[in-house]
C-alpha cells in the first residue's frame, strides 16, 4: 500500500504483561530483583574474569564477554518495563523504539553467536586437550568475540532498517512490553511480506546453524567422556561444561519455541510469557548457573574478596 497520504506515527504504546493495573506494583518490585540480581551477578563476573589471574583462559574470556551481553541484553528492556509499571501511559517514541529493537536484536544475536563459540571452546578443551593452548590463543579468541557482535550488527541492521522502511499511520498499540519484530510489523501500514521473510530466514538460519554447532560439538564431547576410564576424569570433564550445556538449553530452547513454531499455533499471551524468560530470566539465571557450580570460579572470588578486604 502506498503511506504517502497518511499521517505517521510519531509513538508507540506498550501494551504491556498484564491489562490488570492492580498487579502492576508487585510485577515492579518482582522485575526489579530480578533486575538487580541481574546487575549484580554479571558486573561480578566481568570484574571476576579481569582481575583474577587464575581466570585468565578462553573459557572465562568468553564468559566475561557473555555476562557483558547479558547486561546489556536485560538492560536493553528492563528499566523501560520497570518505568512503565508505575506510569499512567505507556508510550515509547518512534525512533526510541527502533534504537531499543536494535540493541535487542545485537545483543540477542550476539549471545546466540557468543554460546556457539563457547561450544567449540569445550570441544577444543576436551577432544582436544593437547592442542588446546595453541588453537585457541588469544588472538583467536579476540576475533571470535569480535565477529560474534559483527554478526549482532549485521542481523539487526538488516531487520531493523527492514521493519522501519515501512509506513506506520494507523494504530500504535505494540502488543508487549517491549519493541519486538512481529507485534511492530503487525502494525504496518505497507506491505510486510518481504520483512517478515527476512526476518524469519535470518533467524532460522542463525539459530539452525548455531545449534548444529553445538550439537556437533556435544556429540563429540560426550564420546570422548565416554571413553575416558577413570571416573575424576569423566567428572572433570563433564563439570567443565555442564554449565554452558544449561544455559544453551535455557537459551535455545526459548529461542526454538519463540522463533520456530508453526504461525498456526502464534499466541501472543505465550510470546510475552517466553520473552520475560529470555529477556529478564536467563540473563539472571547465567551468572548464577557459572558460579554455582564452578568451584574453580567461587575460589577467585573468594581470593578477590579477601584481597579488597585486606586493601
Amino acid at each position: 500500500m502506498d503511506g504517502g497520504n497518511c499521517t505517521k506515527v510519531s509513538e508507540f504504546l506498550l501494551l504491556g504483561i498484564t491489562d490488570l493495573p492492580n498487579l502492576h506494583g508487585i510485577l515492579f518490585f518482582f522485575f526489579l530483583v530480578m533486575y538487580t540480581v541481574t546487575v549484580v551477578g554479571n558486573v561480578s563476573i566481568i570484574l571476576l574474569t579481569w582481575l583474577s589471574p587464575r581466570l585468565q583462559t578462553p573459557m572465562y574470556f568468553f564468559l566475561g564477554n557473555l555476562s557483558f551481553v547479558d547486561l546489556c541484553y536485560s538492560s536493553v528492556i528492563t528499566p523501560k518495563m520497570l518505568v512503565n509499571f508505575l506510569a499512567e501511559r505507556n508510550t515509547i517514541l518512534f525512533h526510541a523504539c527502533a534504537v531499543q529493537l536494535f540493541a535487542f536484536a545485537h545483543f540477542g544475536t550476539t549471545e546466540c553467536v557468543l554460546l556457539t563459540v563457547m561450544a567449540y571452546d569445550r570441544y577444543m578443551a576436551i577432544c582436544h586437550p593437547l592442542r588446546y593452548n595453541v588453537s585457541m590463543s588469544q588472538r583467536l579468541c579476540l576475533w571470535l568475540v569480535i565477529g560474534a557482535f559483527l554478526c549482532g550488527l549485521l542481523n539487526s541492521s538488516l531487520n531493523v532498517a527492514g521493519t522501519f522502511r515501512l509506513s506506520y499511520c494507523g494504530p500504535n498499540e505494540i502488543q508487549h512490553f517491549y519493541c519486538d519484530f512481529l507485534p511492530i510489523l503487525d502494525l504496518a501500514y505497507s506491505d510486510t511480506f518481504a520483512s517478515k521473510l527476512v526476518l524469519f530466514i535470518c533467524a532460522d538460519f542463525l539459530t539452525i546453524t548455531a545449534v548444529s554447532v553445538i550439537m556437533a560439538s556435544y556429540m563429540s564431547i560426550i564420546r570422548r567422556i565416554l571413553a575416558i576410564r577413570s571416573s575424576t576424569g569423566r567428572y572433570k570433564a563433564i563439570s567443565t561444561c555442564s554449565s554452558h550445556f544449561t544455559c544453551v538449553i535455557l537459551f535455545y530452547g526459548t529461542i526454538l519455541f519463540m522463533y520456530l513454531r508453526p504461525t498456526s499455533s502464534y499466541s501472543r499471551d505465550e510470546d510475552r510469557v517466553a520473552s520475560v524468560l529470555y529477556t529478564v530470566v536467563i540473563p539472571m539465571l547465567n551468572p548464577l548457573i557459572y558460579s554455582l557450580r564452578n568451584k574453580e570460579f567461587k575460589d577467585a572470588f573468594g581470593r578477590t574478596f579477601q584481597k579488597i578486604q585486606c586493601a
